[in-house]
């Protein structure tokens, strides 16, 4: 009885507050998932060393190496170590879920190196932003997104889910026809682009799960490594050629692991804001946010990689509108502000985790907008260890790195880079001080 009360007050109270957190919480949200698009985009640039016939499961092993260093370590610096086991206590449910969401993505990732390589890195991006559909209906479906939302935001996500339908498989069709010298390969790879989709819209149900209940993003995917890693253990042994093939594979690879690594840490740093901004603006509106990463991808396709070089000029103005019309959509749907009623409904499934798991509504509500104020904790001799073992695997393989022998442009890739890096800076820092990366 006690328990029920202790929730109808906190509804109460969390309904009066939520208009003043509604407005600092999307605003955030918004800026985190364009950020995320920036980062994502450039982490798939090392993705590019398929041109080098090397292993597309290698290379994405490789990847989630720098993936799982990154994971516990940007973590450790913002908040400790003490923080994050303490979150993880406190939730102790959401453990299987991050695995599970780690597994989903190393799966998605496997396919999107196999995805390069058949079709290119310009082509494929919007092919996996097809994920925008998935979430939509996840988050409708499963946390009551949308639920309650006016006509005109219905008609925003619609229409911008038809915009990227409409993009996407445009740019499938387009693929099929422009891959010369593909020798089949071009169906395989809108295949493992679109899987890709399927896999990564269906990984935001375990984020949104998590983050309706409180849980902080930086606890969440330390966890969510193991996930990572163990699927890409066992897909080595499952897959054809078993480990030892990896490992030979791997041995190959071992003057470039260093920029694959390189680009799991960017990689980290994009779902970073990725998970953020599934915190604060949900799964439906996350999405096509941090697909913004397709308008990233084609700048560092076309611009540095030269993608689209030999094709036809009305090719290439095909294949950058079809892409504009994708964004569009995406934008569109982002666009979409989240009406009263919506608001009431997020609360109901918020209710619903608490209820499940015997959490406090209050304290979850709060700790969902980031308005929580968690203790400070003291930093341990651990933080220091993991940092310092992360920096050694990165200088470990910096010796004797060699630079790809790629059709690369110096002057574009800078440009692009520094961009990156000033986004990393602004919106970095927004969050620390809305919410110190609660």
């Amino acid at each position: 009885m006690s328990g029920n009360l202790t929730s109808a007050r906190g509804t109460a109270r969390d309904a009066s507050a939520e208009p003043a957190l509604a407005p600092m919480r999307h605003g955030l949200g918004v800026v985190c998932g364009l950020a995320a698009g920036a980062w994502l985009g450039a982490a798939e640039a090392p993705a590019r060393l398929v041109a080098g016939n090397y292993s597309p499961f290698a290379i994405s092993f490789c990847m989630v190496l720098g993936v799982f260093i990154a994971r516990w370590t940007l973590p450790v610096v913002l908040k400790g170590t003490q923080s994050v086991f303490a979150d993880l206590r406190a939730r102790p449910h959401l453990i299987l879920w991050a695995v599970l969401a780690g597994a989903l993505w190393s799966v998605a990732n496997t396919l999107t190196i196999y995805a390069i390589r058949d079709v290119g890195l310009a082509i494929a991006f919007p092919l996996w932003n097809t994920n925008t559909l998935i979430g939509i209906f996840w988050g409708w479906a499963l946390f009551h997104e949308l639920r309650g939302a006016s006509l005109r935001i219905w008609i925003r996500v619609l229409l911008g889910a038809s915009a990227i339908v409409a993009g996407s498989v445009f740019l499938s069709l387009l693929s099929v026809h422009t891959a010369g010298g593909a020798h089949g390969r071009a169906l395989q790879g809108v295949a493992a682009a679109l899987g890709a989709g399927l896999l990564w819209g269906t990984m935001y149900v375990p984020y949104r799960k998590a983050y309706i209940t409180g849980i902080n993003p930086l606890s969440f995917v330390t966890i969510f490594t193991f996930g990572e890693v163990g699927t890409m253990v066992f897909l080595g042994a499952a897959l054809p050629g078993s480990l030892p093939a990896l490992w030979r594979n791997l041995h190959a690879l071992r003057p470039s692991v260093f920029w694959l690594l390189l680009g799991g840490f960017c990689w980290v740093i994009g779902d970073l804001f990725q998970q953020y901004a599934t915190k604060y603006v949900g799964i439906s509106r996350a999405i096509p946010l941090s697909n913004t990463n397709q308008l990233w991808g084609f700048a560092w396709g076309v611009l540095v990689f030269g993608e689209l070089a030999g094709a036809h000029g009305s090719v290439r103005v095909l294949a950058l509108g079809a892409s504009a019309v994708t964004i569009f959509g995406a934008m569109l749907i982002a666009g979409a502000g989240v009406s009263g009623g919506e608001t009431d409904s997020a609360v109901r499934a918020v209710r619903r985790e608490c209820d499940r798991y015997g959490l406090d509504l209050d304290a979850t509500l709060r700790a969902q907008a980031g308005a929580d104020e968690v203790a400070a904790r003291r930093r341990s001799r651990w933080d220091s260890l993991v940092v310092l073992a992360a920096l050694a695997v990165f200088v470990w393989f910096a010796i004797g790195v060699r630079v790809p022998r790629l059709q690369a442009r110096v002057a574009p890739a800078l440009t692009l880079f520094a961009i990156s890096v000033a986004i990393l800076a602004g919106v970095g820092w927004m969050l620390w001080k809305k919410t110190r990366f609660a």
